[in-house]
């Protein structure tokens, strides 16, 4: 089981800031319910910053209590809001950042977001010397330096069970169903999504795959009697590559429908998984900045809680082993 490592806290650090940033995903409130309360048993006090970046610049801070969080572990979404904020990409807009927070007495700040978001902090801190300490919430689990993401095991999950529910009329109508998932640029939610959900092939950025290789895959299952298919596509593949492929596939004889689950991922109650996930992650990020620590995001290597430097995140693409995609292929056989 994951646990919160054993750092010796300086309790420097009276005050302290929570805020979501970029895209949301399940466990975002789990991660925020965790820093706020453990912040509080360490003695600082916990300020929550509304809306990312936006709302820090607009001075959208307030205090949090124990009882600010209650009731919303098992929420999906992100009680602080959350935005993407062109503003930060100026040095001017985070040095008033940086100032807004001091002149609250807030001196430090825990970030749950993704890439961009990091860069922001890691900006901050390297330019103003504003600790920041990184949690990384992302659907995608794109994110170098961690092997977990929280919101990854829930987007799964909801994908897996739309499938579960799409073979059924697949199967009843004799059809090829194109699933596309979402994952930006990255292949993991496809991955995991095509293995528990049995797909026949599984289409990620990271590998590409032709027309002809899928057809032979589909014929495939054909000369043993399948008479239904799910191919699972990652939306970052290529835009419009679902339908594109569905109507090759139509020219070629077959009847395929394409099913985008789009942001249904994004939404929705979060599993335990991801809770426990941002719960051990927004306590251990609490924990390092009362020990002094900052630049960096907390991570998952080997079932392990670790800190990883910004420089070794940002900018940083995390490698989709192909096995898994041979596995799904085997499995599907």
């Amino acid at each position: 089981m994951l646990t919160i490592p054993e750092i010796s806290p300086l309790k420097k650090l009276k005050s302290i800031a929570v805020l979501t940033s970029g895209g949301d995903a399940p466990g975002m409130n789990a991660a925020i319910r965790a820093v706020v309360r453990y912040g509080l048993a360490m003695g600082a006090e916990v300020h929550g910053v509304m809306k990312g970046y936006s709302g820090l610049l607009e001075g959208h801070i307030q205090p949090l209590h124990a009882s600010s969080v209650a009731n919303i572990i098992q929420r999906g979404g992100t009680i602080l809001k959350t935005d993407r904020c062109e503003a930060f990409f100026k040095k001017s807009v985070r040095k008033e950042a940086a100032n807004i927070l001091r002149r609250k007495g807030i001196e430090g700040l825990v970030v749950i977001g993704g890439d961009g978001s990091f860069t922001g902090a890691h900006l901050m801190e390297k330019e103003n010397g504003f600790p920041c300490i990184g949690v990384p919430g992302t659907i995608d689990n794109d994110i170098a330096g961690t092997e977990d993401t929280i919101g990854f095991d829930t987007a799964v999950n909801t994908a897996i069970d739309a499938i579960d529910r799409i073979r059924d009329t697949a199967s009843s109508h004799d059809r090829i169903f194109l699933v596309e998932v979402m994952g930006r640029s990255s292949g993991w939610i496809a991955v995991q999504t095509g293995i528990g959900g049995g797909a026949e092939t599984v289409l990620v950025p990271e590998f590409k795959e032709n027309i002809q290789g899928i057809t032979r895959l589909i014929d495939r299952g054909v000369d043993r009697g399948k008479t239904s298919s799910i191919i699972v596509v990652a939306e970052g593949y290529k835009p419009g590559l679902s339908q594109r492929i569905a109507d090759d596939l139509s020219h070629r004889g077959y009847s395929p429908k394409v099913c985008i689950l789009g942001h249904t991922q994004r939404g929705g109650t979060p599993t335990a998984h991801d809770r426990m996930l941002a719960s051990v992650l927004g306590a251990s990020a609490v924990a390092y900045l009362m020990a002094g620590k900052s630049g960096a995001m907390v991570g998952v290597q080997k079932g392990r809680v670790v800190l990883v430097p910004f420089r070794n995140v940002i900018g940083k693409k995390k490698d989709l082993d192909q096995s898994n995609l041979t596995l799904a292929r085997i499995l599907a056989s």
